[in-house]
């Protein structure tokens, strides 16, 4: 390997992953796993749904429309040849792409041709085409999408919560945009975004699975572009600590209530560290996983079922919250549980038995996903734009104590900062 190489080495897993910081700017991850008959690749950029005003360089700050980062993803499968998904059919790989609220991942999976698929992968993502003629008649594609989502009771859930937690922060706006946001996009402000948001500098490669690490280099070293490094300011407004309000609802076409309990944190610029992030996770386990007291009485009371009960720490850049899903005929009696339940847990403190069953649960779990080709590359791709590591995620795990689990207990899960989305049945 002629680029600077570190090697990721876990005793607790005894694997092994090793980081390359390109020429070209780019960071890669390469996971070998020549066990696998597969492989599977993830290339992805820093940039989401709430990336609309930035600043590169110091230069004047820069507003675009909502959904740009969306709309570019779906544009830049396309080339004037034809487009990536034609060439992705020649190799056999399977090939798919993603916008979040903070990144952009474009991927593939793959048991054979491998090396192809990949010059695939690193070419297209680097070689941007937009025409008013192709913007325009993506226009109408993203409109239908997005009125096809003004009725998909998940989606409305969801983004009705968000929209109750938070006053200013452009996580409360869906990802695809609005009708009036996407019509405003055009050629200009694609590549302006992909200039700003697509340097190597602010991308990650992630591989895992049956590969020759020095091949991949030897390819990277010959598609790469180089850039030159940038500084991107993300620029949000203050957002006030307080919900927006406290409860929201919505009929659309269910057969059952849907709801989602949101607890909002203070947030800034700054990701959560493992430490906190494992801390989470035990805390999540421990109070409404299907093991504990709080599932069990709802699910025995049919307040839930045990197939749609979720719950999840959903944060990044300004922004950061508890999420509990699922269907329910008394989605206000859930919530009240939920509450209580939280309420006595922060006055009793959480059990030894509680926070051990949990802990081990979340590390199992975690170890079992390296069993899983997809779940490791999209793991570090997702960790590495939370500047965070797979094996340190781990370590904190294992070494969790029932105090960290508390402290984190004295900034989350505050009933004063909760908002509760419903979605009803028409016929209510």
């Amino acid at each position: 390997m002629n680029a600077p190489c570190k090697e990721h080495y876990s005793e607790r897993t005894g694997d092994r992953y090793y980081e390359i910081q390109h020429s070209s700017g780019l960071r890669i991850l390469l996971y070998p796993k020549n066990q696998n008959n597969s492989t599977y690749a993830v290339f992805g950029t820093r940039y989401g749904s709430v990336d609309t005003t930035f600043r590169v360089d110091g230069e004047e700050p820069c507003t675009v429309p909502e959904g740009i980062a969306h709309y570019l993803e779906h544009k830049l499968f396309e080339s004037e040849d034809g487009d990536a998904f034609s060439r992705y059919a020649k190799t056999g790989a399977s090939a798919n792409a993603y916008t979040s609220f903070d990144s952009t991942c474009y991927l593939f999976s793959c048991s054979d041709r491998f090396y192809e698929s990949l010059e695939i992968l690193l070419d297209f993502v680097q070689k941007p085409y937009f025409t008013e003629k192709t913007v325009r008649k993506e226009q109408g594609i993203i409109d239908q999408e997005i009125r096809m989502y003004d009725d998909d009771p998940q989606w409305r859930v969801l983004f009705n919560l968000l929209g109750a937690l938070y006053h200013k922060h452009p996580v409360k706006i869906d990802i695809a945009g609005t009708v009036e946001s996407i019509a405003k996009i055009t050629p200009e402000y694609l590549y302006r975004c992909y200039r700003t948001f697509y340097n190597l500098h602010n991308m990650v490669l992630c591989i895992a699975g049956n590969m020759d690490v020095d091949k991949v280099l030897e390819l990277c070293d010959r598609l790469l572009i180089p850039s030159q490094p940038q500084a991107i300011e993300r620029i949000f407004e203050d957002e006030p600590r307080e919900v927006v309000r406290p409860r929201v609802e919505q009929k659309l076409a269910v057969a059952m209530p849907l709801f989602q309990l949101g607890f909002k944190e203070p947030a800034g610029a700054r990701r959560v560290s493992d430490q906190e992030a494992a801390a989470s996770d035990v805390l999540l386990e421990a109070l409404a996983s299907d093991a504990s007291p709080l599932f069990r009485r709802l699910l025995d009371e049919g307040l839930i079922n045990e197939t749609s009960f979720s719950y999840e720490y959903f944060e990044g850049a300004g922004y950061a919250s508890v999420i509990f899903s699922g269907d329910s005929r008394d989605p206000d009696r859930v919530a009240k549980e939920i509450r209580a339940e939280v309420d006595r847990l922060r006055k009793e403190g959480l059990s030894k038995e509680a926070f051990e069953r949990a802990r081990k649960s979340i590390y199992g779990r975690s170890i079992a996903s390296l069993n899983s080709v997809a779940s490791i590359a999209n793991g570090m791709a997702s960790l590495a734009f939370s500047d965070r590591e797979m094996f340190d995620y781990i370590d904190c795990v294992a070494q969790l104590t029932r105090e960290d689990v508390m402290r984190r207990l004295e900034v989350q899960l505050r009933p004063e900062y909760s908002a509760l989305s419903v979605v009803l049945p028409l016929s209510e």
